[in-house]
């Protein structure tokens, strides 16, 4: 093999020969002309300098048990608890699980109805299509900004049409408006209202749950909403959203005056869709859960077991 080669080139060589053709240090010392211990000092640095990038995927495994303890005492269609590992963050976990639960799901020309967010963009982003299904994706909840683009619904609407092939709606405006009567206006433009009748023919929807806890709120760690706004909410019992819409523990809509500014699927439109699937985990979220389940938003759940029994404990 020509040693003249640039460093990173070579290393990129020895880290081939090891990781994918599966040849020990020995033999491709022999090859190379060099040591043993230098060929292990070669694959370190490979790994050092990114050229060799490890990545381990643990199998998505879930406690049936506490899944049909929560069906039970919520009355869901089905849940979902997965077994998380301690050392992997939650939302990329409850974002594997997720895909590996809405492909089970999915099939050609059905409509799949989604919002924006950080737990739904992480389902999207584990999403991998063996073959198109030719389905529509539709975009349930306005904008939320440009800098938010990774997870914001047009991003994520645009992901799984490139992924699984067919057609993708739009709400082309802000979620957020200054005001009710512009919110009105961008609620009677021709494309939104079409996106929102398409939202109609949903079969499934993949739902984030927002929470009203700070720390924990997209809306206001976003920017998005300022604090008198944030301290409306607060004060009208709110304790999390799905698709913008409010409620408080028991499942009562909260944050009217709020929802008028917004531009989204609205509550009974929500409510149509067959399934409704609500992905959410960790803390801060489990009033919200309760409360999303309460208010009929989700039929289906996707979480984790330290949330599932919290729930459990909380009812």
């Amino acid at each position: 093999m020509n040693r003249q080669k640039p460093r990173n080139e070579l290393l990129a060589d020895v880290a081939e020969m090891y990781y994918v053709h599966g040849e020990n240090q020995s033999e491709i010392a022999k090859q190379i002309g060099v040591t043993r211990s230098m060929i292990s000092r070669m694959l370190a640095e490979a790994r050092d300098l990114g050229i060799v990038q490890i990545h381990i995927e643990r199998p998505v495994r879930f406690d049936d048990d506490l899944g049909k303890s929560l069906e039970r005492q919520f009355n869901l269609n089905k849940a979902n608890v997965l077994i998380e590992y301690p050392n992997q963050e939650l939302r990329t976990q409850l974002g594997l699980a997720g895909a590996n639960l809405v492909l089970r799901y999915l099939q050609s020309n059905q409509v799949l109805g989604i919002p924006w967010g950080t737990t739904v963009s992480a389902v999207v982003s584990a999403l991998q299509a063996e073959h198109p299904i030719s389905m529509t994706v539709v975009q349930l909840v306005g904008a939320l900004g440009a800098k938010n683009k990774d997870y914001d619904g047009h991003a994520l609407v645009n992901k799984l049409v490139a992924a699984f092939g067919g057609e993708g709606y739009y709400l082309n405006a802000p979620f957020f408006s200054k005001d009710e009567k512009t919110a009105k206006v961008l609620l009677s433009d021709k494309g939104i209202r079409q996106t929102l009748q398409k939202a109609e023919e949903c079969d499934l929807a993949l739902l984030g749950v927002g929470s009203i806890i700070k720390s924990h709120s997209s809306f206001y760690n976003a920017g998005y909403i300022d604090e008198i706004d944030f301290n409306m909410l607060v004060s009208d019992g709110a304790v999390g959203d799905v698709c913008g819409l409010h409620f408080d523990i028991d499942g009562t809509p909260k944050g009217l005056e709020f929802e008028k500014r917004t531009v989204n699927i609205g509550r009974k439109r929500l409510k149509k869709i067959e399934r409704r699937i609500g992905i959410a985990g960790g803390k801060g979220k489990t009033e919200a859960i309760l409360g999303a389940i309460r208010a009929g938003y989700i039929n289906e759940l996707i979480t984790n077991r330290a949330t599932a029994r919290a729930l459990l404990e909380y009812s």
